[in-house]
């Protein structure tokens, strides 16, 4: 029978009162997007899609003055051609990756398991600076455009008129003490926001309707400035300046508008931004009885039900609040300075019903917001641990809840203070967060639609076809988006840059931990090293394996008993370590016996060969209550060169790396396993 061995891996350490009240709630896990399934029960998934429409259905408090300012007169056709890219290419893309991910990966992890060792690591941590630049965004976003509803109110224009920053970093800075303190139930909350929220924005758009009806000249003037080519001149630039379209001739031709508008739909992407919560959130959504872990076909329908149900509801307002914002609203107020920048509902809110209801809607706006950035908050909490620390690419203390809370907000004070928490200028680093991770989940659902075309799967390459037309339209988005609006592909690459750096540190930092979680012993490893105890000392010869036959074992077992002076009676056990994917930080490390000829081997499976002959030695110890023997040959080459084969390959200069782990691992000389080099 296998034997089964949990690795601890380190010593049992004091920690200081503030570090204790830091490291509280050690790999707890928040309930939102990224969460690890079972963590917190199941709920319908309509329950669940009001969690992700907190930062779905949120974008409707700035997304129409947003596609205003930057579609003019063509934005609700810009906002048609973005609601069919939702409805025929994010909700296809995503509805799949729902049944290629359902345990809450999402994205990174569809495009992950296309691609293998240090190029499928490299590949999660650029998008994983990605994830990060769409959640902090979403924190600075969101509460920055809730300054903007809190500072236009007029019961308090005139008290706090100037403070947007200020009340910014207190809306942040209340997020990060309610997640210290410790955040519970958001699915409640949720249900209850994103219900009161959507009904007074029916309301108002459906005000605005009512208005837009009952007076004919608003649509008569939207349409001849359609038809007469004005639109053109009205639309600026990124840095204020007449836009591209001022010099294009004929602009009253139907083909230019529609030109343009695919041109300019680009800038409205933040209304895509709520399918990767989507599918983040699948541990949450209930299934049925009839799911198994591994193929949990309930949960997998009813996510695709929240998928759909949320890209159809958020797509009936995204057009009919373009349609009503941009013909009811004049032009100059959705400018810097205007009353309806960032807040055109809010605008239209107070027009219409007064003081009072727009009042109750600036709250429940602002309620929303905030909201928006506590999932945001969530999801980084929770995908953070999923990743780094697996990797080795991130202390062990960045599983813990609160030493993040402080660190992600101090980044978010660090974005709203650069950009002075001006909505419009960040929405351009949102949208490219959310796009890349749009393009990069499109590719990684081709590559999945190429596989079953490859396994002759009906449909596969249809699908493929289908899949690689929609990744070519979301990199086109991706890519106009860059060029004209730089800002997100800066912040994304600080994030990159940051994480990638701070991630090959950690990893070289934390290179002489055990890196196993468990060792598995069979049958024949237990018999042989039973064997061997019975006749003494535990002797072991590391080997790095060539032939494999008799003759190379004969002659590694005479230069040992030679060099050492092992006497002939006492029997040799040889190891060999097999490396599988030396990208992994930890794992488990199999043992298996094999005989050669009367030869003896233990032949493991290891994620680097120092450490995990370093695990089994003590495991060895500890199992037989001896110090383990273990001898190795000299090794000649550049110290340099085995420093970044041991990184890179798990192997090196095998023998003191062997015995620095050994070191870290027991402090004490006379109970550690003893390490001979010397032929």
């Amino acid at each position: 029978m296998t034997e089964t061995v949990a690795v601890i891996q380190n010593a049992e350490r004091k920690y200081s009162p503030l570090q204790r009240w830091l490291l509280a709630g050690y790999i707890q896990e928040m309930e939102g997007p990224h969460e690890k399934e079972g963590t917190h029960k199941t709920h319908p998934w309509w329950q669940v899609m009001c969690l992700t429409g907190v930062d779905y259905f949120s974008t409707l408090g700035y997304q129409p003055g947003i596609a205003a300012l930057a579609a003019g007169a063509l934005s609700p056709l810009a906002t048609l051609v973005l609601v069919a890219l939702t409805l025929f290419g994010a909700l296809p893309v995503f509805r799949w990756i729902a049944r290629e991910s359902p345990h809450g990966e999402g994205t990174i992890a569809v495009l992950a398991q296309q691609l293998s060792a240090w190029k499928g690591k490299l590949l999660v941590l650029i998008l994983l600076g990605f994830l990060a630049t769409d959640f902090i965004i979403t924190i600075t976003l969101s509460a920055a455009d809730a300054a903007v509803h809190i500072v236009e109110n007029p019961f308090l224009h005139n008290y706090v008129k100037g403070y947007e920053v200020f009340i910014t970093l207190a809306l942040i800075s209340f997020l990060a003490i309610v997640f210290l303190k410790g955040f519970k139930e958001a699915i409640g909350i949720a249900v209850v926001l994103v219900i009161v929220y959507l009904a007074l924005n029916a309301v108002v758009i459906g005000r605005g309707i009512m208005d837009v009806a009952s007076h004919p000249d608003y649509f008569a003037n939207w349409l001849q400035a359609i038809q007469s080519g004005s639109w053109a001149q009205a639309i600026p630039s990124d840095d204020g300046k007449p836009s591209m379209f001022s010099t294009w001739r004929n602009t009253d031709n139907l083909w230019l508008v529609v030109a343009a508008s695919l041109i300019l739909f680009p800038k409205l992407a933040l209304g895509l931004s709520g399918f990767e919560t989507g599918v983040a959130v699948m541990p949450l959504v209930q299934g049925d009885a009839s799911d198994t872990p591994q193929h949990p076909r309930a949960r997998i329908r009813n996510t695709r039900y929240l998928l759909t149900a949320a890209a159809l509801i958020m797509s009936c307002f995204l057009i009919s609040s373009s349609f009503v914002t941009t013909l009811a609203i004049p032009a100059p107020e959705f400018v810097e300075g205007g009353k309806a920048n960032g807040r055109a509902l809010a605008f239209l809110a107070y027009q219409y019903f007064g003081n009072a209801f727009g009042t109750l809607y600036d709250i429940s706006t602002i309620l929303i917001l905030w909201f928006a950035g506590a999932s945001a908050m969530a999801g980084l909490l929770n995908v953070v641990p999923r990743y780094l620390p697996r990797y080795g690419m991130a202390p062990e203390w960045t599983r813990a809840t609160r030493p993040l809370v402080l660190v992600f907000t101090v980044i978010a004070f660090a974005v709203t203070i650069i950009f002075k928490a001006n909505v419009d200028a960040q929405g351009g680093a949102y949208a490219t967060g959310v796009l890349v991770l749009m393009t990069s989940g499109a590719f990684g659902v081709m590559l999945s639609a190429k596989r079953l075309m490859h396994a002759r799967i009906a449909q596969g390459r249809q699908a493929m076809i289908a899949f690689g037309v929609i990744f070519a339209i979301f990199a086109y988005t991706t890519i106009v988006n860059i060029i004209e609006r730089p800002d997100g592909i800066k912040i994304a690459t600080f994030f990159i840059v940051s994480i990638v750096t701070f991630s090959l540190v950690s990893r070289l930092v934390r290179t002489t931990e055990l890196r196993t979680d468990k060792i598995e012993l069979d049958d024949a490893a237990q018999l042989f090293i039973r064997e061997a105890m019975e006749h003494g000392e535990l002797r072991i010869i590391a080997n790095n394996p060539d032939r494999g036959d008799a003759d190379e074992y004969r002659r590694q077992s005479g230069e040992a008993r030679l060099h050492h002076m092992i006497p002939p009676t006492e029997p040799l056990l040889f190891l060999e370590i097999y490396v599988k994917d030396a990208s992994d930080f930890s794992g488990v490390t199999r043992v298996s016996g094999v005989e050669v000829e009367g030869y003896r081997i233990l032949r493991v499976e290891g994620v680097a060969i120092p450490n995990a002959i370093a695990a089994l030695l003590l495991h060895l110890r500890d199992r037989t209550g001896k110090r383990p023997h273990a001898y190795f040959s000299w090794t000649e080459g550049n110290p340099f060169l085995f420093l970044i084969k041991y990184i890179l390959l798990g192997q090196g200069d095998v023998a003191p790396v062997t015995h620095e782990v050994l070191r870290v691992a027991e402090p004490d000389p006379m109970k550690r396993p003893a390490i001979h080099v010397g032929f």
